[in-house]
């Protein structure tokens, strides 16, 4: 059962950070690279309250694209153990249930929600944040029945989605109705985290919100607002244009393309935002979005998230985390902006009850409030990891927006 993994070893970590600024598929075509191709990664079940998955499709993420071109801070590493197959949106068939499994049995189709939390982890007591129900807030994702890792794609002992094979503790199942097809239950966990940003940070539907980002997570926040009913006026930067097509396709009111030269007064414009000149350096923007969500992760999308937001307004962050030098954080003080960061997803408030992020996201899919299966552009199969990845990372080339990989 094949498996595509990656193993941090210092001389592969150096090698590949040096020659991968000269050619970049040197960060997964190369004996020296922390990727490898793995023909035995037969996973077990940690224990009688774990199942086994075969995988149908798993998504390529922006962060596993960090994570395989070595631009991820350090400070994740103590929440990884390797080496550890990569992928974390998954969706599959149950091929195996333990003894303590209940509502589960082989042959349904689900979704695993791969976050490792207490529950998953084995602790009876669990932590403060997972007694809440923000179980992306878990302190304890280094101890418990399985190794460290923030989530299943970075635990060595679960395996991941880029296999054959997975491992998810019962906690993490989710079934899929039939009404939801395999395209759009390898959409669920990418969706659910915007749904998990947009929930947790509502506009009004007064608000004029500025989204960073015609990418998947970006088309998801647009999709997860308009599938909640809010009407505000979402104004969305794009590179691409299949990007802009989507973006209107999902309800966007206007999409603005990313031209150097153009952008800030198009999109000034478009916020009834006045643009004024410094002595030097970038322009300086008064007025702007009441919201806006920071789906990139550059520094660059992070600098104009900061200046193309109101004051008083608020910044998500949701894009990847990352070390960014030279970000000037002048506006936060001087338009007293809230920014607050937004990782993956937990328990939400939904229509008076609490509810679980991907229950969430997938009962609008059954309910036909959003069909996310147009952005799954690529499909490969494993062994062909070397164009998957190509094509992950000249999207724009290639009129890509989500490539998977089809296991099996």
């Amino acid at each position: 059962m094949g498996a595509l993994q990656f193993d941090y070893k210092l001389p592969r970590y150096v090698m590949s950070k040096v020659g991968g600024r000269f050619k970049s598929s040197l960060y997964w075509n190369s004996k020296l690279s922390c990727i490898r191709f793995v023909e035995d990664a037969d996973t077990t079940l940690p224990n009688d309250h774990w199942a086994k998955v075969k995988v149908k499709y798993s998504g390529i993420c922006g962060s596993d694209l960090n994570l395989i071109f070595l631009n991820d801070s350090p400070a994740t590493s103590p929440f990884t153990s390797f080496p550890f197959t990569i992928g974390h949106e998954i969706v599959g068939e149950i091929d195996e249930v333990g003894s303590e499994v209940s509502g589960i049995q082989v042959g349904d189709r689900v979704v695993i929600d791969p976050v490792l939390s207490c529950e998953p982890r084995g602790i009876q007591d669990k932590c403060p944040q997972c007694q809440k129900g923000n179980f992306s807030l878990c302190i304890h994702k280094t101890e418990g029945d399985v190794a460290p890792g923030l989530l299943i794609g970075a635990c060595r002992d679960t395996g991941g989605g880029w296999s054959t094979h997975v491992v998810a503790h019962k906690s993490q199942l989710f079934k899929l109705p039939d009404q939801v097809n395999d395209l759009n239950g390898v959409m669920v966990e990418p969706f659910s985290c915007a749904l998990h940003s947009v929930m947790r940070n509502p506009p009004k539907d007064d608000d004029t919100v500025l989204i960073i980002g015609g990418g998947v997570i970006g088309l998801s926040v647009i999709a997860a607002i308009r599938s909640l009913d809010i009407s505000c006026n979402v104004i969305v930067l794009v590179k691409h244009n299949l990007q802009k097509e989507l973006a209107y396709h999902y309800g966007a009111d206007k999409a603005i393309d990313f031209d150097q030269s153009t952008y800030v007064e198009e999109l000034s414009n478009s916020l009834d935002a006045k643009v004024l000149d410094p002595i030097f350096g970038a322009e300086v923007v008064e007025g702007g979005a009441d919201l806006v969500f920071e789906c990139v992760g550059r520094k660059k999308s992070v600098h104009d998230s900061l200046r193309f937001t109101k004051s008083g307004g608020q910044v998500v962050l949701i894009g990847l985390a990352g070390i960014m030098e030279r970000i000037d954080w002048t506006t936060v003080w001087l338009n007293e902006l809230e920014v607050k960061g937004c990782f993956a997803y937990s328990l939400e408030d939904y229509k008076g009850e609490k509810r679980r992020t991907f229950d969430i996201a997938i009962d609008l899919m059954e309910q036909g409030k959003v069909d996310l299966s147009p952005l799954v552009t690529h499909h490969y199969p494993l062994e062909e990891y070397h164009q998957a990845l190509e094509t992950a990372t000249k999207k724009g080339n290639r009129s890509a927006i989500k490539v998977v990989f089809e296991p099996n």
